[in-house]
């Protein structure tokens, strides 16, 4: 794997691989040198703030040549302005917690255990989905029961 193949597959790792590289169309970017990388969403978007804020540029003349929209453009200033450049890191994916199996849920799935312990995570599952009409995978059942468990023999 060459260095560039390399930057690829951490850019891709870390969810820092622009979406649409050929949508940037600065100069720095198109001009061929390989400082400049369009698939680095973070310096891309680095050097966008830049050309406002250090070079004067129009904030619609910039986003147009770097490929977003004006709003986009703001929300990125905003980030840096509050983070600094981990602020233009993009964020992980996905959910941030677990949304649907909330502590009283696990607390009764916990407690439907402790009284039949030979329920399976599959009919915990079907037990969240009867009681509290939610639709959820075994393993999930399993992570938020392994979590509660870390959690209480932290505190004890």
């Amino acid at each position: 794997m060459d260095a560039a193949d390399g930057k690829l597959a951490a850019l891709r790792r870390h969810h820092a691989q622009h979406p649409h590289p050929d949508a940037v169309r600065d100069s720095a970017f198109t001009s061929g040198d390989p400082f400049f990388d369009p698939r680095d969403l973070v310096q891309v978007r680095y050097e966008m703030l830049r050309r406002v804020r250090e070079e004067g540029r129009s904030v619609t003349g910039t986003a147009a040549a770097f490929g977003v929209s004006r709003p986009a453009f703001y929300a990125a200033a905003a980030s840096f302005e509050q983070a600094g450049l981990l602020g233009l890191v993009p964020e992980r994916p996905g959910p941030r917690r677990a949304h649907k199996l909330s502590g009283p849920v696990v607390d009764a799935l916990a407690a439907s255990r402790s009284v039949e312990p030979g329920l399976t995570s599959a009919d915990l599952a079907r037990i969240a989905e009867e009681r509290f009409g939610l639709v959820v995978h075994r393993r999930s059942v399993e992570r938020a029961l392994a979590r509660r468990k870390r959690g209480l023999r932290q505190q004890g």
